[in-house]
């Protein structure tokens, strides 16, 4: 599927009566959602009965659909009544049965409650000082169900309170925490929501605020083949999209637009089989660190590798300064780009966050194991930090963790002060993804690390992939869901202060079109 902007479809000669078919039945669908399309929905029917009429029919919608792309557009305005996560797994309802690659006899490879999913979900909250809110997206439940709602949002630190979120999109019936989105903002105020696709399976959308710092409204953009979406607005230039696409594996790409609305063809940044991928911006700046899918198996997920551009992508460069020639291939497995030859020890890595210092020097957080499956197989496992300090990667343990799919966040600040908030602490699942929340401080550019305080104990779910906001302040300092990994229940979404002193829990049912988030008692830190 290549990039479908504005809602048209590319056709060649040769696809066959099935492809046409599976294209006009999507088109079916998205009339049929559209109220003011219902004649044409049901017109068109009556003619999909005829094999004689169906390619004609097919190759007239692309072409209306294309001329009509302005009048057509889809805007996502309505509100639900409270903030609900999705719960996901590989093996719903694990009942011990070893299924190769999705559970094992400790339980699926990974599950939970996963509103806020994944690490390679960027960004996943943004602070904006000229509002006084902190936006944020994650995938929302349907009823408290197995269906996901895109949803988006805010917290006003003036308040104290948040909105009824925004459903996005509807991803109609689908359950996979893959297709979460991320949110951004442009330099005029306006809200970006990049919603991920599946592999060539789910198209990925782009929406985007009607209004300036507003979340009542958005309009879709682009419907298109992407997943893993890490948009980066840089200022006065417009996008850098770092993102994945399916071609020889999970292979790494970027586009640029200097409005979201039109695209650069996609380019390819890394191609050595598959590839998982964490990314930041400032400035000009954008800086990207990845692990590596020896033979295209992400179970064999190794080693890691460091890039950043200064000028959009034009060029790239590795740590210290050396301009490398992409995409990066497999004659680049060992070349320029790698930070550490992770595979040579025998270790697993998935890549949890990437910051740089107060020098401008990258500092990237990744999960390192021995064995992707869940349960005692993978110990030692540990939140394992790289840092270049100008000459060489630094390679040190933050600290222990309990499963591969764990996910903290690492927070830089003013003083030498690096604070890293994650669930490194055993939860009630005991190998289940997530755990309870931690925070675990660093004053000397994490040569050594000690926690310094426990911020959730005593759950009754585990607590899984805690999500940084850009410029975060300090009263919205990190987000996460609870779940059970083994079964299905129903996911809370919470935050923490820079403190970790107190969580508080967003409403998960709303009577009015605001509401209070409620400080969890049990873990008042006082």
């Amino acid at each position: 599927m290549a990039f479908l902007r504005g809602g048209g479809v590319h056709i060649t000669d040769n696809q066959d009566k099935r492809n046409l078919r599976m294209i006009l039945d999507e088109r079916l669908a998205v009339m049929k959602r559209r109220k003011n399309d219902i004649g044409n929905f049901c017109h068109c029917a009556l003619l999909i009965r005829s094999q004689a009429l169906l390619t004609v029919l097919a190759l007239l919608w692309c072409f209306a659909s294309s001329a009509r792309a302005e009048e057509a557009t889809i805007v996502a305005n309505e509100k639900y009544p409270g903030y609900q996560s999705l719960w996901y797994s590989h093996t719903p309802d694990w009942k011990g049965e070893i299924i190769p690659g999705r559970s094992y006899e400790y339980g699926p490879k990974q599950g939970g409650g996963l509103g806020t999913y994944q690490a390679v979900h960027l960004p996943r909250a943004v602070y904006v000082p000229e509002a006084e809110k902190t936006f944020f997206a994650y995938g929302g439940a349907k009823n408290g169900g197995r269906h996901l709602l895109v949803m988006a949002s805010y917290y006003d630190h003036r308040t104290g309170m948040v909105p009824q979120p925004t459903i996005v999109h509807d991803k109609e019936g689908v359950d996979d925490a893959h297709d979460n989105p991320v949110i951004t903002l442009d330099e005029h105020g306006h809200v970006w929501v990049f919603v991920a696709g599946r592999s060539r399976v789910r198209p990925g959308f782009i929406y985007r605020s009607l209004e300036p710092y507003s979340t009542d409204a958005f309009e879709q953009l682009l419907e298109g083949e992407f997943a893993y979406p890490q948009p980066w607005w840089l200022e006065g230039k417009g996008f850098l999209w770092l993102h994945t696409r399916y071609t020889r594996g999970r292979e790494l790409y970027f586009a640029t637009s200097a409005d979201g609305r039109s695209w650069s063809e996609p380019q390819k940044l890394a191609g050595m089989r598959g590839h998982y991928q964490v990314s930041h911006a400032e400035g000009e700046r954008v800086v990207t660190a990845f692990s590596w899918h020896p033979e295209g198996k992400v179970d064999l997920r190794t080693n890691l590798y460091y890039l950043e551009t200064r000028d959009m992508g034009t060029t790239w460069q590795t740590a210290d300064g050396q301009t490398v020639d992409i995409p990066l291939t497999d004659d680049d497995v060992h070349g320029a780009a790698l930070v550490h030859d992770f595979q040579a020890e025998g270790r697993l890595v998935y890549v949890n966050d990437i910051r740089l210092d107060a020098a401008g020097n990258p500092v990237v957080v990744a999960v390192t194991s021995t064995d992707h499956r869940p349960g005692p197989y993978g110990e030692p496992r540990f939140y394992t930090m790289a840092r270049w300090d100008g000459d060489t990667w630094r390679i040190r343990n933050i600290a222990p963790t309990t499963n591969n799919y764990d996910m903290g966040s690492l927070h830089i600040e003013e003083g030498n002060v690096w604070r890293f908030m994650a669930p490194s602490e055993p939860g009630p699942q005991r190998w289940g993804t997530g755990g309870e929340v931690a925070a675990w401080l660093s004053t000397d550019q994490g040569e050594t690390w000690t926690k310094t305080r426990d911020i959730t104990w005593d759950s009754p779910r585990n607590h899984s992939y805690v999500r940084r906001p850009l410029d975060a302040h300090d009263d919205f300092y990190a987000m996460w869901a609870d779940g059970n990994w083994y079964t299905f229940t129903q996911s809370f979404l919470y935050f923490t202060n820079r403190a970790g002193d107190r969580v508080w829990q967003l409403p998960y049912t709303m009577d009015e079109e605001f509401a209070a988030p409620e400080v969890v008692e049990r873990w008042r830190g006082d």
